[in-house]
């Protein structure tokens, strides 16, 4: 019975129609927005057991362990589901390189482009180059 009172806290989350929720990582020391990914139940479900960051990959069409190629891992502080129920945030702190990086880039953001006189321009530098983060 505990099992299942347990497991509550998942079915008051508003999953899609493919079973998944946005997910916003924010490092929880500077505020800084890291990323936007999705979670199925059993990604957030390992997130909450393990207290790091597991997505699912629409891409790879499976669970996906941030850093699990790259070494930058997100440690979770903190798992909050907004009014609607149907969104959520990530208070994490991501690891592997000072400062963070939690873009495939090499950015310590994915949010990195910035709209300037009509067009996308990055705006922060790349902090590690993706050929020397990720193996072949």
């Amino acid at each position: 019975m505990a099992d299942n009172t347990r497991m509550n806290w998942l079915d008051e989350v508003k999953w899609d129609a493919q079973g998944l929720v946005p997910v916003i990582a924010q490092e929880q020391s500077t505020g800084d927005v890291l990323m936007l990914a999705w979670m199925n139940r059993d990604a957030l479900q390992r997130t909450a057991e393990t207290g790091r960051a597991v997505y699912w990959s629409r891409s790879r069409g499976r669970l996906w362990a941030k850093g699990e190629e790259s070494g930058h891992v997100q440690q979770v502080h903190a798992i909050r589901l907004d009014c609607d129920g149907d969104a959520l945030l990530l208070k994490v702190t991501q690891l592997g390189h000072d400062p963070g990086i939690a873009c495939h880039t090499g950015r310590h953001s994915c949010f990195f482009n910035q709209l300037k006189d009509g067009r996308w321009q990055a705006a922060e530098p790349v902090l590690k180059a993706p050929e020397n983060i990720y193996k072949k």
